[in-house]
C-alpha cells in the first residue's frame, strides 16, 4: 500500500450562521486562500484541491494558483462533497483522504501528522480524527465545541456538544473512574475506500440530534481513530465573534 495522501477543503458560499464566510477578509486574504496555502505546507501529501460548487470561491483559490474541484450544489455535508471530488482523481493519487475544513484559517500543518500516522499505523482503521485538552470552562459550556470521549485504545466513544460525561470539568478534573472529555477539532482523515461508503451510509438518529455528521460513522459500527494534539488550541470559525476574533489576529497566526 502506497499510502498516498491528497488534502481536500470543502467549501460552499451558502454558510447558515455567515453566509459567504469561505470568501471573508483576514489581513486583507479570503479565509479559504489562508486555509489552502496553510494546507500546502502539511508533510507528504500528493496534493491539496479546494472541493466547492462557487465560482467566486473556485476564482479566489485559482487566483494564488491553487486546485479546485468542481461540485454539485446539493450536498448536505462537506464529506459528501468530498466524496465526490475524490472521484475526479485517479485511484492511485490518494489512498487516504484528508479533510480540512474551510473555516481554519490559523491551521497549523502538524495536527494533521498523528491523525495520518493512526491510519498508516493501523490498516484495519476506517477514518481518524483529532482531539485536544479543554482548559476553558466557558469552552466546555460552549455548544460550538464539540466534545469527545475515546477508549483505551485511542477510539471514540461519543461526540457531543454537550459538556460529557457528566462528572467531567474543564482542566482534566473529573469525577474517579469516568472518561476525561477532549475538545474534538473538526479535521479527518479517511481511507479512499472508505469515504465513498460513509457517503452513501443513511443518516442517523444520534447525528441528527447532535448536529454531528461523524456520528453516522460510529452508530453504523465503524471506528474512529482520535489522536491527540498538544499544541495551540485552534480558531474554527463557527460564529460570528469567531471571525471578529480572527480579523483581531490577522497576521498573527
Amino acid at each position: 500500500m502506497t499510502n498516498n495522501v491528497v488534502v481536500i477543503i470543502p467549501a460552499r458560499y451558502g454558510s447558515t450562521r455567515l453566509p459567504g464566510k469561505a470568501l471573508a477578509p483576514i489581513a486583507g486574504v479570503p479565509m479559504i486562500v489562508r486555509v489552502y496555502e496553510a494546507a500546502c505546507t502539511i508533510p507528504d501529501v500528493n496534493g491539496v484541491y479546494v472541493a466547492t460548487d462557487d465560482t467566486r470561491i473556485a476564482d479566489a483559490v485559482e487566483r494564488v494558483g491553487g486546485h479546485t474541484l468542481l461540485t454539485r450544489a446539493d450536498h448536505e455535508s462537506g464529506t459528501d462533497r468530498i466524496a465526490e471530488a475524490v472521484e475526479r482523481l485517479h485511484a492511485d493519487q490518494a489512498d487516504l483522504v484528508v479533510n480540512v475544513q474551510g473555516d481554519m484559517p490559523f491551521l497549523d500543518p502538524e495536527m494533521i501528522v498523528p491523525m495520518v500516522r493512526r491510519l498508516r499505523d493501523d490498516p484495519e482503521l476506517p477514518m481518524a480524527t483529532v482531539m485536544t485538552p479543554i482548559h476553558d470552562a466557558a469552552q466546555w459550556a460552549d455548544p460550538n465545541v464539540v466534545k469527545v470521549v475515546a477508549d483505551r485504545h485511542g477510539n471514540a466513544l461519543y461526540f457531543s456538544r454537550q459538556a460529557i460525561p457528566s462528572g467531567g470539568t474543564a482542566g482534566g478534573e473529573h469525577t474517579a473512574g469516568a472518561a476525561v472529555a477532549m475538545h474534538h477539532i473538526g479535521l479527518y482523515a479517511y481511507r479512499r475506500s472508505f469515504l465513498s461508503r460513509f457517503a452513501r451510509l443513511d443518516p442517523t438518529p444520534l447525528e441528527r440530534a447532535e448536529r454531528l455528521e461523524q456520528l453516522r460513522a460510529l452508530e453504523h459500527g465503524y471506528r474512529i481513530g482520535v489522536a491527540t494534539w498538544l499544541g495551540a488550541p485552534v480558531l474554527e470559525i463557527n460564529a460570528p465573534a469567531d471571525l471578529e476574533l480572527a480579523c483581531a489576529r490577522g497576521g498573527a497566526g
